[in-house]
């Protein structure tokens, strides 16, 4: 591998997110705004290491004997996927060569998000884990194996007559295991649509025309094998593909704040935030996400 591939700093920590294999823990938190990242470490038994590059933040610690990191990725699917390659190399690759280490390391993502909801009967500052995630971004493209094949992805592309000039969507599950955890703890579960924007891209529009040939309320009747889309986000396919291809495990929990059928919008947006980041800490003291 060339020294373009994989560029490290002076200090050989890897080239966006400013860290060493020693900065941080197999179970990694992640969340979209670096000043989330404290709010999440102050759960922390302690903390061990700091560092922000840009607006990639991460605090490395321990809760209850377990390591764990919080990361920030900044917004959307192109930020994840600088990320996740470059925190994948900490782990599986020799950083000075860029080979393969003989054994991979598996690690656990949890995205803590916020997130709009489509569905009229799910309320605001609620919790909902993705079983799975439709990407209507472009990433996973980019990436073997394909993911378009699934039959949601095939019916939903169908279903909205999505021109040639859009990307074809595709579809990725969650880890099982982790979801499960997820609904012990009394959140919900849905299809999360992962979208490369929050205004056209979510149908919405300010002082610009919307060219997408479909409306919301496509997205709300949609239904495969009673699965049915819960809400919008930027992040999670790209989480879910990159965790899949590489051999990880993840999952992504949002916080709804919007509700996109209603047209509302939280009143506690901070509260609500900070109670699903102490609920899937505490978690992790008392055994979840193992």
């Amino acid at each position: 591998m060339n020294n373009s591939e994989l560029i490290l700093n002076d200090d050989g920590s890897v080239y966006h997110i400013g860290i060493r294999p020693e900065h941080c823990a197999p179970l990694i938190i992640t969340v979209g705004d670096p000043d989330r990242v404290p709010i999440v470490s102050q759960f922390f038994d302690r903390i061990d290491f700091t560092n922000r590059k840009r607006e990639i933040c991460i605090h490395t610690g321990v809760l209850k004997n377990r390591s764990v990191s919080v990361i920030s990725t900044g917004m959307g699917t192109d930020n994840i996927d600088i990320v996740f390659n470059e925190l994948d190399a900490l782990f599986n690759l020799e950083l000075n060569t860029g080979k393969p280490l003989k054994s991979p390391t598996p690690l656990t993502f949890i995205r803590l998000g916020t997130s709009g909801t489509i569905q009229a009967n799910i309320e605001l500052d609620s919790l909902i884990v993705a079983e799975a995630a439709i990407g209507f971004d472009n990433l996973m493209h980019y990436y073997e194996p394909s993911m378009c094949e699934h039959p949601i992805a095939v019916s939903l592309h169908s279903k909205l007559g999505m021109s040639k000039n859009l990307n074809h969507p595709y579809y990725i599950d969650g880890d099982s295991v982790l979801v499960d955890d997820c609904l012990k703890l009394g959140m919900s579960k849905g299809i999360i649509v992962t979208n490369p924007g929050f205004y056209a891209p979510q149908g919405r529009h300010l002082r610009t025309k919307n060219i997408l040939p479909y409306d919301l309320n496509e997205f709300l009747h949609f239904n495969y094998k009673d699965s049915k889309i819960t809400n919008f986000d930027m992040e999670t396919s790209g989480i879910y593909g990159l965790s899949h291809v590489m051999g990880h495990r993840a999952i992504s929990i949002s916080a709804i704040l919007a509700n996109r059928f209603h047209s509302t919008f939280s009143n506690q947006t901070d509260k609500t935030v900070f109670n699903m980041i102490e609920k899937v800490t505490n978690a992790i003291k008392n055994g979840f996400f193992l």
